[in-house]
């Protein structure tokens, strides 16, 4: 094990920023078993972005291109959180300099690139360095805890998944055109949020077959360019210049599984749906129903056998399901789970695995860059089917 790990993140925005805190918190969850953390470098072509978020999380300095945190010898683990086009050449560099790297999903913005990825990171990985991709929501105590009822057989079999993810920070045409905007087809709300939404239901479902039904939508045609830079999703002063939308605000298809079948939909443009990501699962012995914004129940129906009192029932999540036995400072029942907690968990497993730690003594592991490249793989079919009227694409 090594003497002490130094932390980089590379991405001063949103979802870096959780990145940044979950490092933070990594080595107080569960046993204190980690080697000593040092949290080095937030990196930001921005630099008052990469300045505050330095200061506000600890870490000792900012750095303002990912070259200088290649190179930097006091730098072992860095998560790549910036733009899905920019991935391929930071996530190389970093894995031929010899740093771990933990790249926020989709794994790139085409599928070529991510391809190239992964077959980078099996070579980085004979050489003893770690690529893996932040399949986030995996980390939540309700879908892990459905996923073990279905594997277990107390649900069962799947027979059919419903599943959605609406969020609103595209709903308004004055919202400031940004990278999230532009890309090929698919590359918008289906990359962005979809490709959460599609690992989750083969985490619980099984290996998606075949997808049909494909449908992308641009409902806002143009942005206006902002006046300044622009943090994750915020909204900022806008100019009167305006430049046209490139991808899809909407996105829906329907998929079939090994055993059962799903519908899909997605969105940016959903008003009042901040971060809506929410399913249900069918059985044959019941289902099971998760709503992220009430993050700390899942709602579980399993069939008594008489039809009389058969029903949904509230399931409170507590330190008798995944994750959250001793992994929160205060772990009691009802005390509250939520999504930043997932990326702590996330930040964990990856540096458990850095360390050396045995896997049956670890969490459950990282997804690896091939999975990304999987996801990718069932993103790109949900474009090619929108593309030639919905058409059946057998994976």
């Amino acid at each position: 094990m090594a003497e002490s790990l130094g932390i980089a993140v590379i991405g001063a925005g949103m979802a870096g920023k959780a990145h940044a805190a979950a490092y933070r918190t990594a080595s107080t969850l569960y046993n204190p078993v980690l080697p000593p953390l040092r949290l080095v470098s937030i990196g930001d072509v921005n630099a008052e972005f990469g300045s505050l978020a330095a200061r506000r999380f600890g870490y000792e300095r900012h750095d303002t291109s990912w070259q200088a945190i290649a190179e930097a010898d006091d730098i072992d683990v860095v998560s790549v959180v910036i733009a899905n086009s920019l991935h391929r050449e930071v996530v190389e560099g970093l894995l031929a300099a010899g740093k771990h790297v933990l790249c926020e999903k989709p794994l790139s913005d085409t599928l070529e690139d991510a391809r190239a990825m992964a077959d980078a990171a099996r070579a980085a990985e004979a050489r003893g360095t770690l690529a893996r991709i932040g399949f986030t929501f995996r980390r939540t105590p309700g879908i892990a805890y459905i996923r073990e009822l279905i594997r277990t057989g107390v649900l069962g079999n799947v027979l059919h998944f419903s599943g959605r993810y609406w969020t609103d920070y595209g709903f308004s045409p004055a919202a400031p055109m940004s990278w999230r905007y532009k890309g090929g087809p698919g590359s918008g709300a289906l990359a962005d949020v979809g490709s959460h939404l599609t690992y989750v239901a083969e985490f619980l479902c099984g290996d998606i077959t075949s997808i049909s039904g494909g449908r992308l939508s641009t409902v806002i045609g143009k942005r206006p360019l902002p006046l300044g830079a622009v943090m994750g999703h915020d909204h900022a002063a806008v100019s009167d210049t305006f430049e046209a939308v490139e991808n899809d605000d909407y996105a829906a298809f329907n998929a079939e599984f090994g055993t059962g079948a799903g519908s899909f939909e997605v969105s940016r443009v959903a008003a009042g749906h901040a971060n809506s990501l929410n399913f249900e699962v069918f059985c044959e012995n019941g289902g099971a129903k998760f709503d992220q914004r009430r993050p700390n129940e899942i709602q579980l129906f399993l069939n008594d056998g008489t039809g009389t009192e058969n029903g949904y029932r509230q399931v409170i999540l507590g330190p008798g399901h995944p994750y959250i036995a001793g992994g929160l400072a205060m772990d009691a029942p009802e005390v509250g789970f939520g999504q930043n907690d997932a990326f702590g968990y996330q930040a964990r497993a990856f540096l458990e695995e850095i360390a050396g730690l045995p896997e049956n003594d670890s969490l459950p592991r990282c997804a690896t860059f091939d999975e990304g490249v999987r996801n990718m793989e069932l993103l790109d079919a949900v474009a090619a089917s929108a593309l030639n009227n919905g058409k059946k694409i057998t994976l």
